[in-house]
């Protein structure tokens, strides 16, 4: 059962995290060309619309990855390792920043470039939103990087 549990953990990451990452990494270019008025066509504004519905349909169905992971964690009796506690807590504060920085960021952006007077000068928002968006990547890596190391795990690898 362990490695059904493990094998629905990291299909559903590989899936949902894969597809914030490169949908949230991308939205900043989008949404900056589309607030900045070089987007006659409003091409730029749909693709960066498109891109944070995404990130938003993602987030939920993401859900899914810790679910999972604990699951997998009890099935293999690994629950109170250091390496999981942390990997948990990297996921608690990636989903934080996710849904209070990151997300919002974009709604913002997009009403920025739908003509909204909430700011003159996008670039600033976008600047900090590509930040935000990147450390919500490294956040994702080094948990990536402890559930493949496990340091401390006996099993050698």
């Amino acid at each position: 059962m362990a490695k059904v549990l493990l094998s629905i953990h990291v299909l559903v990451a590989i899936l949902t995290v894969g597809s914030i990452t490169v949908a949230a990494s991308m939205f900043p270019r989008y949404a900056l060309r589309a607030a900045g008025g070089r987007d006659p066509d409003a091409r730029a504004a749909s693709i960066a619309a498109l891109l944070h519905r995404i990130c938003r349909g993602y987030a939920l169905a993401g859900i899914a990855v810790p679910a999972f992971g604990l699951a997998t964690a009890a099935a293999l009796g690994v629950l109170t390792d250091a390496w999981l506690i942390a990997s948990l807590v990297l996921t608690v504060v990636a989903a934080i920043l996710l849904a209070t920085a990151v997300l919002p960021g974009q709604q913002r952006l997009l009403a920025s470039a739908q003509g909204s007077p909430a700011q003159d000068d996008p670039r600033p928002a976008a600047t900090r939103l590509t930040m935000l968006t990147g450390i919500f990547n490294v956040i994702w890596a080094i948990v990536v990087i402890l559930m493949i190391v496990r340091p401390g795990s006996t099993t050698g690898v």
